[in-house]
């Protein structure tokens, strides 16, 4: 009954909010860094790892014959595993990043807060913990990205393809990645949000149970 109504009431606060919002973002930044991954233009992974190739251009390597046929493979198979770490740890950054409201939420409607304010205080640590780090991790992404992307194999790779009059295959950071990346910055000002927030709802939990003792 009651008891239920103020759990879901939660779910209107800003705190609340903003957490919802650091969910969508952790998701949107878990596509991009698939996208990332597997952006490779004509192919998207390796048999081995269980991929497919997909006809995206009228035929993966439909332009090529002989042996530029096996090196443009063998490049797209050695760029796809130079840029799977990075892709991967990403990835699993995302996982942590969607995890962690997530639990936050579940706690707060619990009314574990309530009962323990000091919770909001570690809150509100834990945000800027996150937030800060999230500043190195984003340079390590964007750093990790354009060493991939200066490489031999994915110049060498970019000149085939453009001989063959293959577009898409340059040697830069595309729209996902670089979406990613807008997104850590966003999600990190939202982290830093929800702190100031974790500590405003500690001031007034703290206020309204002195209430019942001042009377």
């Amino acid at each position: 009954g009651s008891l239920e109504r103020r759990r879901c009431l939660y779910l209107r606060t800003g705190r609340a909010c903003c957490q919802i919002v650091e969910v969508l973002l952790a998701v949107l930044i878990l596509v991009c860094s698939s996208v990332s991954c597997g952006s490779a233009g004509g192919y998207t992974g390796l048999p081995a790892l269980g991929g497919i190739y997909y006809y995206q251009y009228g035929g993966a390597y439909s332009g090529f014959s002989g042996a530029d046929g096996e090196r443009a493979q063998q490049l797209d198979q050695r760029f796809y595993l130079l840029k799977l770490p990075i892709a991967r740890a990403a990835m699993a950054v995302g996982g942590c990043l969607l995890v962690f409201p997530c639990v936050l939420i579940l706690v707060s409607v619990l009314r574990v807060p309530w009962h323990f304010p000091a919770w909001l205080l570690i809150e509100c640590t834990l945000y800027i913990v996150i937030a800060v780090g999230t500043v190195p991790a984003l340079y390590y992404f964007l750093h990790s990205l354009l060493s991939v992307y200066n490489s031999s194999v994915c110049k060498e790779r970019e000149q085939l393809y453009q001989s063959k009059g293959y577009q898409g295959f340059w040697c830069s950071l595309h729209g996902a990645e670089i979406a990613a990346g807008l997104l850590g910055c966003m999600a990190a000002m939202a982290y830093l949000l929800s702190a100031g927030l974790a500590v405003r709802d500690y001031r007034t939990v703290r206020e309204q149970k002195q209430k019942p003792l001042q009377l």
